[in-house]
């Protein structure tokens, strides 16, 4: 069985924690709550840099969650093409280890151009098992 659900967020500092919650809530309600905390950070990660990098005079990004037999997958949606790019940060930046992060916790991710405008930044999480809601 495929469980999905998605929700769209504004273009506010706010909304990162917003996302958080609503990924959270998602899997305990799926019963998906032994990778709760790495899906998190993941979508923390990946929604700031749509905040801050993809998103396009104010408009907002979008995070999709779906558990399909033992995969979780997480979409973040934003409004701009320019794809991430991973890099080293030294150890006095204060930010620029979001992706490494993400390529950490994930078992895959990458990022899927959309047309007209935007991409998607995707990421994979094995579970013990699929989706019970």
């Amino acid at each position: 069985m495929i469980e999905s659900v998605q929700r769209f967020f504004e273009a506010r500092p706010e909304s990162v924690g917003q996302a958080r919650e609503f990924a959270s809530a998602t899997l305990v309600g799926w019963g998906l709550a032994e990778r709760t905390d790495d899906i998190r950070l993941c979508v923390s990660e990946l929604a700031t840099n749509a905040l801050v990098h993809g998103t396009v005079s104010d408009h907002g990004f979008l995070v999709r969650l779906e558990a399909e037999d033992d995969v979780v997958r997480l979409e973040v949606h934003d409004s701009r093409r320019r794809r991430p790019e991973s890099r080293q940060a030294d150890d006095t930046d204060v930010s620029g280890r979001g992706l490494v992060l993400v390529a950490a916790l994930a078992d895959d991710w990458g990022v899927q151009d959309r047309t007209p405008l935007g991409k998607i930044v995707w990421s994979c999480f094995k579970t013990a098992g699929g989706a019970t809601a």
